[in-house]
């Protein structure tokens, strides 16, 4: 049982930080909402400039795909994963139907926001700093997710395969680097500075 923990040590540490993050970046984002539909017409804190700000992206279609404010989704979604994390560093054991939904949920999670992230670029043409903090922990904790399902067996019966998805977890923060490299190039391409207003933003 000792071992099994701490080969899931860093998984469940991740989750935890993951959860957090993307559960402030989602509360941050609430906050601005109502903020917009109690002063009509304002701007928000994090409004930055013309491309980099929450406003256009609260108030548009895109903000609310299923009727209600999208960061709604994320304040319960991510306690689901911070729940996970603190049962992972627990060393819970959970039977493969479980791991299944769990895994099903952040594959909805990773394709959702890859979708924001295309309608953002391409058809608002603007970056929202909270939504940009929500990307950044999603696609690695998808990307370690499916990793952690291989190595547990929920994906495989295979020995094989588990015993060499363990060591594919070390690969995940390359992995994470090139998706924000490929977001970033098509930024650029779609003639965003997203490199420039971050800069902006921090400095």
């Amino acid at each position: 049982m000792n071992s099994h923990r701490t080969r899931h040590l860093g998984y469940g540490i991740w989750l935890i930080a993951a959860a957090v993050i993307g559960w402030w970046a989602a509360f941050q984002l609430t906050l601005e909402k109502f903020f917009l539909l109690e002063n009509p017409g304002a701007t928000t804190s994090c409004y930055v400039s013309v491309m980099l700000q929450c406003d256009k992206n609260l108030g548009s279609w895109q903000g609310e795909v299923f009727g209600f404010s999208n960061p709604i989704i994320g304040l319960t979604g991510w306690m689901a994963v911070l729940v996970m994390g603190v049962a992972v560093l627990a060393g819970t054991r959970f039977p493969r139907w479980f791991w299944g939904l769990f895994g099903l949920g952040i594959a909805g999670a990773f394709v959702f926001v890859c979708w924001l992230i295309g309608q953002s670029i391409y058809v608002l043409a603007v970056l929202c700093p909270w939504c940009m903090a929500t990307w950044a922990v999603t696609i690695p904790t998808f990307f370690a997710t499916v990793v952690h399902l291989l190595r547990n067996g929920t994906l495989t019966r295979s020995a094989r395969v588990q015993n060499r998805a363990g060591r594919m977890m070390a690969w995940v923060p390359l992995a994470t680097i090139l998706a924000y490299a490929v977001v970033i190039t098509l930024a650029q391409l779609a003639g965003l500075d997203l490199l420039g207003e971050v800069s902006r933003m921090v400095f």
